[in-house]
């Protein structure tokens, strides 16, 4: 399989979402080991959890030197405070995340690919991002962290 089918598995979960997670984005999430699919997320209901956090909860260990598959930039920090998906997939030491399209919701808006960057993770954004920009065109992210706390 190539970058192109696991970014298209990942989009597809995101469309199971669309609508259905709130303020947040439906994001898909893919997790690949040596060519093989370990993990899999896709953003819960009302919005949480983030299709990352599931996505490395089932590959648990096999995320160590993988690659994921996300349709949106991984978020840079949380509203909630809690860790950041960028934060937990550079914990986890996945070597490469591959995204289809920004985030510009200030949570992210290059924060998470900054932070991946900066932990050693390659980061590659752009890959199919005409097939999933569509799932965020009702998306309307906040406009700044005060609005959201």
């Amino acid at each position: 399989m190539t970058d192109q089918d696991f970014m298209r598995r990942a989009i597809a979960l995101a469309r199971t979402q669309v609508g259905r997670t709130g303020d947040n984005p439906a994001v898909g999430c893919v997790i690949v080991q040596a060519g093989e699919v370990v993990g899999e997320g896709v953003t819960g209901e009302g919005g949480r959890p983030h299709a990352e956090e599931l996505a490395l909860a089932q590959a648990g260990a096999q995320a160590s030197g993988a690659v994921a598959y996300v349709t949106l930039e991984p978020c840079g920090e949380r509203s909630s405070g809690a860790a950041s998906c960028s934060e937990l997939l550079a914990r986890a030491g996945v070597e490469r995340v591959v995204v289809a399209c920004a985030d510009p919701s200030v949570f992210a808006a290059g924060r998470g690919a900054e932070r991946l960057r900066a932990s050693g993770v390659a980061f590659d954004q752009g890959l199919l991002g005409s097939e999933a920009e569509g799932l965020y065109a009702a998306y309307a992210p906040a406009k700044s962290l005060e609005s959201r706390r």
